[in-house]
């Protein structure tokens, strides 16, 4: 088994974005994740950027059923899904079909909600999440209700690297690479004044045309 790489954001290869179409589709995420050297969760979120989806129900074990069933009230489904190999949704789907149900959160208290607002721009949900005793879904949620907006700082590192590879990368590329969306990468060029060298400029004009 390949060993997995220490920065997850390493940019992909066109062998490994050949094999992860070849093999996605089939369920065998895990396979690709092993195989490549990448943590499960990059795999499959590089899947839904690309806009794959598994196309073949794997039925469920007994002893996956179990598991579920052992996990299910107490974690989230995302966790569930990268022990069992399986998606999210699948997980739910699962629960939901053999009756499973998480229980009602208490309700948000004053001093809850005044404490994620004061932590939310700057903060990791799941530190929130700990801190406050609640899921990370949970949180998300909330802030989304009282419309909160997240800040997340660019360090110095992070501009540097956008200056070194927007000149020969597209935001996209470059987005895959530091961790960042690409409306924050591109946000983040016209901010930095950035602009295309002419072979690239060259490349991409002969790509497209």
């Amino acid at each position: 088994m390949a060993k997995v790489r220490r920065n997850s954001w390493v940019l992909w290869s066109e062998d490994e974005v050949k094999l992860l179409k070849k093999l996605f589709p089939k369920g065998r995420a895990r396979q690709v994740a092993a195989k490549i050297g990448r943590p499960l969760s990059a795999v499959r979120q590089k899947a839904y950027n690309m806009g794959l989806r598994t196309v073949i129900y794997h039925r469920w074990s007994e002893d996956e059923i179990k598991l579920l069933k052992r996990l299910y009230l107490k974690e989230q489904a995302r966790s569930i899904g990268d022990i069992l190999g399986r998606s999210p949704n699948e997980v739910n789907r699962k629960a939901r079909s053999i009756g499973l149900k998480k229980e009602r959160p208490a309700p948000w208290t004053l001093q809850e909600q005044t404490l994620l607002k004061n932590l939310y721009p700057n903060e990791r949900v799941v530190d929130i999440a700990n801190r406050l005793g609640r899921t990370a879904s949970a949180v998300a949620n909330k802030a989304v209700k009282l419309r909160l907006k997240k800040y997340r700082f660019w360090s110095k590192q992070e501009q540097n690297q956008v200056k070194k590879l927007y000149p020969t990368r597209t935001a996209e590329e470059v987005a895959d690479q530091i961790g960042r969306t690409v409306q924050a990468v591109r946000l983040r060029i016209v901010k930095l004044g950035l602009k295309k060298t002419q072979s690239r400029k060259a490349r991409t004009k002969r790509v497209h045309g």
